[in-house]
């Protein structure tokens, strides 16, 4: 078993098919192949040897595909790293894994010349796997990997403490691919897939680029996602499928000029990475005309571990466990709660990780008996749906009261002026935390913050409403476009 031999097959099947697009460029699957057979001999002539590691640095360009797939044709690790990481993160993420060649994008390879070490740093620029030395045909057939062999190491964005590598298996990702493409896209060759995710992300990687070639269908890249160019994108290359974050679907939800292009073929739209709220899902499928299905996972879980389907979904759920997978809501004692009771999310099955690499501490707190905890508080309903409430190190205790943050930003996403929320817990001497809500408005809105203290104070209860609502202009973000909390400070709140 080797992830790998996905593209193989649809190289058989869909040859003369287009693989991937970007703008006017297109690759057809037999020249995806042959462009991964060439980085697999580039390899060969390194010496590199199955098992051994291999980091990525590159932005949703054409090149991505056939690095990650010739990098697993040989039997070797895929180690994505984003492109907007610091200096040091790069540098601990080379060293930790132990890493053997860098593969890194013209705009990012000067930076990281300097903290490659002894990691073999191989420069890409559009169109430079022709100048790679190697002959594709020095490599055979895919080669042959165990369910349990290590296919790829994403790390994890360190919230708390160093970054993790999750190790996901050649196992975790084929089973994964398969149950998002045939099951919760039920993608056909003829199906074109957005590419904006970035494809170092393990939503991104599985969603996107793993289950588009699954199945022979046309992945139209996009290296940055901004909202005009989205749109381009959609409409140019008459994009069916859309996976995205719920950033995304805020953009391009308020694009004052989105009436003028085409998205008449969209019929299917995934969301993950965060939670979606309610207002803006129901908004866009109005705005769009297609089914917005919410689903859930993390790295840890390949990424997916449940989903809505579009027969059986229900809005503000992550609906039900994918096949051959279990979710739990337990206490802190590992016990099941009952239907109703918020308690952490467990998952099991064959989509959970090997392990954190090289960190066996760290994998028995995740995985203590067989169930991963993934640090998200949920519930699960009378109907079997699951719900996320929200991130367990993200609860505000104001006053000896729990509250949940996703609450409160739900209710002000409801408001018409508001584009995006946060609420935050900040230090109080008086109650432990006190509630800060910041607020992004919708292009030509005006609103106070007193105003929508009092808008939110009648929709949620008593001691839950904010005490402080501050109007800015935007909100920190990852390079993956969730709101990053740890970098709102106090000061901007008050």
């Amino acid at each position: 078993m080797n992830l790998a031999e996905n593209l193989e097959r649809s190289s058989r099947f869909h040859a003369r098919a287009a693989a991937l697009s970007l703008g006017d460029q297109v690759v057809s699957y037999r020249e995806l192949e042959h462009q991964s057979r060439r980085v697999a001999g580039f390899l060969a002539t390194k010496g590199l040897r199955a098992g051994e590691r291999v980091a990525l640095m590159l932005p949703n360009v054409l090149e991505f595909a056939p690095l990650y797939y010739g990098i697993l044709r040989v039997g070797a690790i895929v180690v994505p790293l984003s492109t907007h990481l610091t200096d040091s993160e790069v540098a601990f993420r080379l060293r930790d894994s132990g890493a053997r060649l860098l593969f890194a994008w013209e705009s990012v390879a000067a930076a990281c010349r300097p903290i490659a070490g002894d990691v073999d740093l191989v420069l890409m620029t559009p169109g430079g796997l022709t100048s790679l030395p190697g002959d594709p045909s020095a490599v055979g057939r895919v080669a042959p990997r165990d369910p349990g062999d290590t296919a790829a190491i994403l790390y994890t964005a360190g919230t708390t403490g160093s970054p993790k590598g999750a190790e996901l298996t050649h196992g975790n990702l084929v089973q994964n691919v398969e149950i998002v493409a045939q099951e919760l896209t039920e993608l056909a060759p003829t199906d074109v897939v957005f590419g904006a995710l970035p494809l170092f992300h393990s939503f991104g990687q599985t969603a996107v680029l793993n289950a588009a070639v699954r199945a022979g269908a046309c992945l139209a890249l996009l290296p940055r996602f901004d909202v005009a160019e989205a749109f381009a994108t959609l409409q140019r290359s008459g994009v069916t499928v859309m996976p995205a974050f719920p950033t995304m679907y805020v953009g391009l939800l308020n694009h004052p000029a989105r009436a003028e292009f085409d998205t008449s073929r969209l019929r299917l739209c995934t969301s993950g990475g965060s939670a979606l709220p309610i207002e803006v899902l129901l908004a866009f499928e109005r705005a769009f005309g297609c089914v917005v299905l919410e689903g859930y996972g993390l790295s840890e879980t390949s990424p997916v571990a449940a989903c809505n389907s579009p027969d059986h979904r229900r809005v503000g759920s992550i609906g039900f466990p994918v096949r051959d997978v279990e979710l739990r809501i337990v206490d802190d004692d590992g016990r099941t709660v009952t239907d109703g009771e918020i308690g952490e999310i467990a998952v099991r099955g064959h989509n959970v990780m090997k392990g954190y690499w090289q960190q066996p501490e760290a994998t028995a707190a995740a995985v203590p008996d067989g169930w991963l905890r993934t640090g998200d508080l949920g519930r699960r309903d009378e109907d079997g749906f699951f719900y996320v409430v929200d991130r367990k190190h993200e609860l505000i205790t104001r006053g000896g009261c729990t509250v949940y943050p996703r609450e409160i930003e739900e209710v002000l996403y409801e408001h018409p002026a508001v584009l995006e929320a946060a609420v935050i817990g900040t230090p109080d001497t008086k109650m432990g935390e006190e509630i800060v809500a910041l607020v992004t408005l919708r292009p030509g809105e005006s609103v106070s913050g007193d105003e929508l203290r009092t808008y939110v104070r009648g929709k949620v209860a008593t001691d839950n409403h904010p005490r402080h609502v501050e109007i800015v202009p935007e909100l920190p973000k990852t390079p993956t476009g969730k709101i990053r909390k740890r970098d709102i400070r106090f000061e901007h709140a008050t």
